[in-house]
């Protein structure tokens, strides 16, 4: 019987180190460094929607939609991600060193799922974001079909769920007190019609 191959614990340090000089971006947990997948016209367009809408809704506002090359570090859990938009109202918060690079305190977090993340961001993902202190909305968008899905944190620390699909719902998003339609989240995406 042969022996498993060791693998090597790389520290919170050296990957920030490595990640910083890279021109590609990867997530960090538990020792392991995962490299990401690039996204598809409609997470891209989806991405770029949601951020020009929530820029506009900032102006005159301390709030910030910050896209996903802002790192992201879950302090409690170990995690560093990229989440596609990341709000911070107030003022953000960065892990102690010099590069102002690695965000810890956002109110918002809103992920575009694709086919092979959607598990992930739905479980994993969210166990670990719901460990942020500053969190109080976690937003999930279909890129398949027109469907948002909003998780908001409670009072209790309990985490509300709600549906939207409906082409004419508002979605109100309360951690930043605004609102978005699906027309503004999917302006210029185009589905395929479903084969009959």
């Amino acid at each position: 019987m042969s022996a498993l191959p060791q693998r090597k614990y790389v520290s919170p340090e050296e990957y920030l180190t490595a990640e910083r000089e890279s021109l590609e971006k990867h997530e960090f947990f538990d020792g392991e460094i995962f490299q990401m997948a690039g996204a598809s016209l409609k997470h891209i367009v989806i991405t770029g929607n949601l951020a020009a809408e929530l820029h506009a809704r900032f102006k005159g506002r301390d709030c910030r939609a910050l896209q996903s090359d802002m790192r992201v570090h879950i302090p409690k859990t170990g995690l560093f991600t990229y989440p596609d938009i990341a709000v911070v109202c107030g003022k953000p918060e960065f892990l102690p060193d010099e590069q102002l690079d690695t965000l810890t305190n956002p109110v918002l977090i809103i992920e575009v799922l694709s086919a092979s993340t959607e598990g992930y961001d739905k479980g994993v993902k969210f166990d670990n974001y719901r460990s942020l202190e500053s969190l109080r909305e976690y937003v999930l968008i279909s890129q398949d079909a027109k469907r948002v899905i909003r998780y908001t944190k409670q009072t209790d620390n309990s985490w509300v769920l709600m549906d939207f699909i409906d082409d004419k719902t508002e979605i109100e998003l309360v951690s930043i007190e605004c609102s978005l339609t699906m027309d503004d989240i999917y302006d210029k995406v185009e589905f395929t019609e479903p084969h009959e």
